[in-house]
């Protein structure tokens, strides 16, 4: 473990560099104060302007304050009129900020890509794991450590990787992966890498080795990339929370090789990881897991089972698919909502084998006894109390007859629970993302909102000012663009030393961010967080400016984060 410590602590020193963020009044993350003030059509202030006196303003003239800058006196030279302009903008920064700003993000609201009116649903679908399910992160360490075990004996690994202990926070979800090259990586929108993300092995590659590697570019080609299912012919994306675990033996194993100095191939130890953390699975090791102490492994089912209770009470109809086996299911659900939890769906569907449910058209379903044995017979309804196994969407359209709008589902992988329904049926998604709740939590503190908004403001000047050539005022953009620098490495370290958000790249969304617009109408930390909420409640997505239009929307200029609901406006639902 202390051999890993050390490798990493090399990519967490930059949260500690370059200048001191911004004292003062704590700011929301929403607010860009770089058009504000001085324009970069401004001259320098150089001659004798300071002889001219201000127009005096008129008596009573509605209470109307013109603001002092310190670059109105005359500047030496160009340099002390750039610094004065940064000066200025530092102060706004401070005194436009409203103060406690940042405290109005709310961890558990819902929030939304595309309007819903959850008065037009009637029916509720949900997965089972990392849905109706929340489990802990002690699962993540036993699953690592299970599959590390299949390939030391199974693969015939060196018993050496047994020394490396899984690192809980080393990955994020929403990961790249380059298969041939062993490499870990944050890809945003755009297809280009993150700077400063590239991992092989534990240790952080530099600019200049990553350029080196892909051609001079940090660009991953399409043809290259992450497939409709995040499985492109060269690179994967990791886009469930089940794969943390694996991405951390992947970089574990790496770093192995690479610093005993032994030959491997990378392509082999992929393939071989994904079939060790597989085995962990198909093997039952992980449910055994849970159902042998679901009081540690399985969190919030009290608040799972206030959802299924009201929603029933206000005559939903639900149902359930999922992946997972039945004796699994019933073992969880009982613990979160009683012996006769199977009271709460219309139908229920175990062992669905999605994605593939969503696209078969052949796979016909087979209904499980009261033991858990197949029955033989063809089905030809779905019934209450009854559980159904395999199957494929386009039966379960024709015999249910739910389609469209009035379904929303709820599940936690955006490709296998949530893309085809979108693309190809219409229904309402729902995603479950559990890291919101850290995020959320990291954007609500005044480190944070302060260093975002001077980051922000500080952007702005260079884009404003750039039209300066002179050699001075370069000298003077390349301080200002190395602050900026390490003002966005300190913000990537809030959320995570080596990848930062799982949802931006700097300025740009990533390619999970990316997607989870893309397939999910509205997004949440967890499925309790529908009980904020009336039923007859309609999630409007807010309105930000494009590049190309002002920012003049009330929502945007007024409000900010506070858009989002407050928990005690909305206590009385519970």
């Amino acid at each position: 473990m202390d051999k890993i410590s050390a490798r990493l602590s090399a990519t967490r020193g930059l949260s500690g560099s370059g200048d001191e963020a911004p004292r003062g009044r704590c700011g929301s993350a929403g607010h860009s104060c770089a058009s504000v003030g001085p324009t970069g059509d401004d001259p320098p202030h150089i001659g004798t302007t300071g002889d001219k006196k201000r127009a005096k303003e008129p008596a009573g003239g509605a209470g109307v304050r013109r603001r002092s800058f310190t670059s109105t006196a005359a500047p030496v030279d160009q340099r002390s009129y750039l610094w004065s302009r940064y000066s200025d903008m530092r102060r706004l920064v401070h005194e436009l900020i409203p103060p406690g700003a940042c405290k109005t993000l709310n961890s558990a609201a819902i929030y939304a890509n595309n309007e819903v009116d959850l008065a037009e649903v009637d029916i509720y679908g949900f997965d089972y794991d990392y849905t109706l399910a929340l489990y802990s992160n002690a699962l993540n360490t036993m699953i690592y450590n299970q599959a590390r075990t299949f390939l030391i004996e199974h693969f015939k690994y060196p018993e050496e990787i047994s020394k490396y202990e899984y690192v809980p926070n080393f990955a994020v979800r929403g990961l790249h992966y380059d298969i041939q090259k062993g490499l870990l990586m944050k890809i945003d929108a755009f297809h280009y890498i993150q700077r400063g993300t590239v991992y092989r092995g534990l240790s952080p590659l530099s600019d200049e080795e990553v350029l080196d590697l892909y051609g001079g570019t940090f660009h991953i080609p399409l043809h290259e990339d992450s497939g409709f299912y995040g499985k492109g012919p060269r690179v994967k994306q990791f886009m469930d929370i089940f794969s943390i675990p694996e991405m951390t033996l992947l970089a574990v194993a790496n770093d192995f090789f690479i610093t005993n100095d032994i030959e491997y191939d990378p392509v082999h130890l992929f393939k071989d990881i994904s079939e060790a953390i597989g085995m962990v699975h198909l093997k039952g090791f992980m449910y055994k897991w849970v159902m042998q102490d679901l009081g540690e492994f399985d969190l919030r089912g009290e608040e799972t089972d206030a959802v299924l209770h009201r929603l029933v009470s206000q005559g939903k109809k639900l149902f359930l698919i999922t992946n997972s086996p039945f004796s699994f299911v019933d073992k969880g659900m009982t613990h979160m909502a009683g012996k006769k939890w199977r009271d709460f769906f219309d139908v229920v569907i175990v062992q669905a084998d999605k994605p593939h449910f969503f696209t078969d058209c052949v796979k016909p379903f087979r209904r499980l006894d009261d033991n858990g044995d197949l029955r033989w017979e063809k089905i030809k309804s779905l019934d209450k109390g009854q559980i159904y196994k395999q199957g494929n969407l386009y039966d379960f359209l024709r015999l249910t007859g739910w389609r469209g709008s009035k379904v929303l589902y709820f599940g936690d992988h955006l490709y296998s629970d949530l893309a085809d329904l979108m693309l190809r049926h219409g229904w309402r998604t729902a995603a479950i993302v559990p890291e919101l709740e850290h995020e959320t939590k990291v954007v609500s503190t005044n480190r944070y909102a302060l260093s975002l908004t001077w980051l922000q403001a500080l952007t702005g000047l260079l884009e404003q000012l750039q039209v300066h050539k002179d050699q001075e005022s370069k000298q003077v953009f390349r301080e200002w663009q190395q602050e900026r620098d390490e003002l966005r490495a300190m913000i990537k370290n809030l959320y995570n030393p080596q990848f930062g958000s799982i949802f931006r790249t700097g300025h740009n969304p990533t390619y999970f961010s990316r997607r989870l617009c893309r397939f999910s109408d509205i997004y949440m930390a967890s499925l309790s967080c529908l009980l904020n909420y009336d039923l007859s409640y309609t999630f409007y997505p807010r309105r930000t400016p494009l590049q190309h239009e002002a920012p003049l929307w009330m929502d945007q200029l007024c409000t900010g984060c506070m858009k989002t609901p407050f928990l005690e406006e909305m206590s009385h639902i519970r």
